[in-house]
This record gives C-alpha cells, sequence and structure tokens, in this order.
C-alpha cells in the first residue's frame, strides 16, 4: 500500500522543500528500501506539480537513495545486510587508523565539532527523529575520515556513505526501547579517539556493529 506523504515542515513547493520531504520519508523508513515513489501518487499528496518533484526525484538519485528504472519509475535504493557486514570488516581495520591520523586535530582545534556530533544525535534520539540521528551519527564517523588528511581513505568514506545511510534508516529503529545506547557507543568512540587510544576505538568500533561482522564471518 502506498504510504501518504505529507509535508515536514511548512509548505513549500520548491524543488529542495520536495526532495527534503522525500528524504525524510526515506530516512525514517516510511517508504522502504526497494519502495517505488510514484510520480502521479506524490503529486497528488503534497498538491504540487511534476516539475519540482522530478527535479527532487533527480537529486535523490544524485544521491545515491533512488534509483530510476526506465519505464518503470523511481525506487529506493535496496543495501543488503552482506554488503554492510562487508564494509563494516573494513571499516574495523581502516576506521581506528583514520581515527590515529585525525588524532592531533581532534584533541585541539576540531574536539568541539566532534562533541557537538554526540550531542547532535543525543537530541535526535530522544525526539525519535531518525533523518537527523542518521546525519549526526554519519557526521560523526565522517570526521575521522575528512580529519585523517588522507585521500584513500576519504575516498573509502564517500563510497559507503550512502549504502551506510539507507541501511540506518532501518537500524536506527532497532534503537526506540533504548535510544541512549547509540549514544553511549559514540560517547566511548569519542573518549577514546579523543585520548588516542587506537586498540581500544578499535574494539569499541566492534562492539558497535558486531551483529554485521558476525554475519560476514559466518559467509
Amino acid at each position: 500500500m502506498d504510504h501518504k506523504f505529507e509535508w515536514q515542515e511548512q509548505r513549500t513547493t520548491t524543488p529542495d522543500g520536495v526532495y527534503r520531504t522525500l528524504r525524510a520519508a526515506i530516512l525514517d523508513g516510511t517508504v522502504p528500501p526497494g519502495g517505488q515513489l510514484r510520480e502521479a501518487h506524490i503529486a497528488t499528496d503534497l498538491g504540487i506539480s511534476r516539475s519540482p518533484l522530478r527535479e527532487a526525484l533527480t537529486k535523490l538519485e544524485e544521491e545515491g537513495l533512488v534509483v530510476k528504472i526506465p519505464y518503470r519509475g523511481a525506487f529506493v535504493v535496496e543495501v543488503s545486510a552482506h554488503e554492510i557486514a562487508e564494509i563494516d570488516s573494513v571499516r574495523l581495520l581502516v576506521e581506528p587508523y583514520a581515527a590515529e591520523l585525525s588524532s592531533e586535530s581532534l584533541r585541539g582545534s576540531e574536539r568541539p565539532q566532534l562533541l557537538q556530533t554526540v550531542e547532535d544525535l543525543r537530541r535526535a534520539m530522544e525526539k525519535d527523529d531518525i533523518p537527523a540521528s542518521i546525519d549526526a551519527h554519519l557526521r560523526f564517523h565522517r570526521l575521522f575520515y575528512e580529519l585523517s588528511g588522507h585521500g584513500v581513505l576519504q575516498s573509502l568514506w564517500n563510497g559507503w556513505e550512502t549504502k551506510l545511510r539507507l541501511y540506518l534508516s532501518v537500524d536506527h529503529r532497532t534503537y526506540s526501547d533504548n535510544p541512549h545506547q547509540l549514544v553511549v557507543e559514540h560517547e566511548r568512540l569519542a573518549t577514546v579517539a579523543l585520548e588516542g587510544d587506537t586498540d581500544s576505538f578499535r574494539q569499541e568500533l566492534a562492539a558497535h556493529f558486531p551483529m554485521g561482522l558476525r554475519a560476514h564471518r559466518a559467509d
């Protein structure tokens, strides 16, 4: 059954406003991976023309959240648990290195930015704002790659981020009974990163996504 689309903010017919509404519907799981985004249905629900809607769908496609299939329409991209497990297995090897390379910056001028991402995550989880919590979650981990000064590490993260974003649209809802758990996990990661303890960072990271790693090792 098609979901009824509603504005997430004050109604605006601009492509950017439509984009934010559709993006929220994807990231909060309202439209699941593999779900179709029907132009006629969305245009009727939001009371808009097809032009800003098509621009919004193109932006979502460029972001990697949507795939357009000729003669069929636009669909939310599907990401398998196996893909995420493979990504996580590589992250466990390279993210501690990224954290090590970025440690000087994080202990200096970038420390407030790291701590702010944890606070943003806390607020989003408390409000059950899934899109905002995913943004904060990914921003936290992205910092290590961006501040590493290592081009290959940055490219790796850029290649993973969209798939991780789609996976987290499902995974974050599993924390609904204990939203503080995800925050605590990131507080621990931030603490060991600021201490420059690479081994402890690796251990905390492994605890952060153990199910994916177990699934990968079982294959």
